[in-house]
């Protein structure tokens, strides 16, 4: 578990966030975590295989079509994607400084894989949340 001084450091200095799984579909946890985070400042990237918007913004089918840079990605999709996913985000030509899996999310296997290669990663627990209690509800 990365230490609350990692996290709110990687939070104040990241700028764009890469949220896999997004969906704008009111009620669902990756709505309401996906509007915060534009709220609060952050370059939004929406990533999602078959939707072409999400929030409004153009929407990515995986995360090697983002055309940016991004320093965190923001995974909503179900554990046994998630090694599939820290492959396509080691393929990038910039690793990100962050791979967060959302409440409920563990993957033991992507944790490992990321971690070897210097991506700092975090597991079941909401962006959201954390980014509120760290940064005392400020933004950007």
């Amino acid at each position: 578990m990365l230490l609350d001084a990692t996290l709110r450091t990687i939070l104040r200095e990241s700028r764009t966030i890469a949220v896999i799984g997004a969906k704008d579909k009111p009620g669902q946890p990756v709505d309401m975590v996906g509007r915060y985070l534009i709220e609060a400042g952050y370059d939004v990237r929406p990533v999602h295989p078959v939707r072409r918007t999400v929030w409004g913004m153009q929407a990515y089918p995986t995360i090697g079509d983002v055309p940016i840079d991004v320093d965190i990605v923001n995974v909503f999709r179900a554990p046994e994607h998630c090694p599939a996913h820290a492959v396509e985000v080691l393929a990038l030509p910039r690793l990100p400084r962050l791979f967060w899996m959302q409440s409920g999310i563990t993957s033991p296997e992507a944790g490992r894989m990321l971690f070897e290669r210097g991506v700092a990663v975090v597991e079941d627990l909401c962006l959201m949340v954390e980014h509120r209690r760290l940064m005392a509800g400020g933004l950007l």
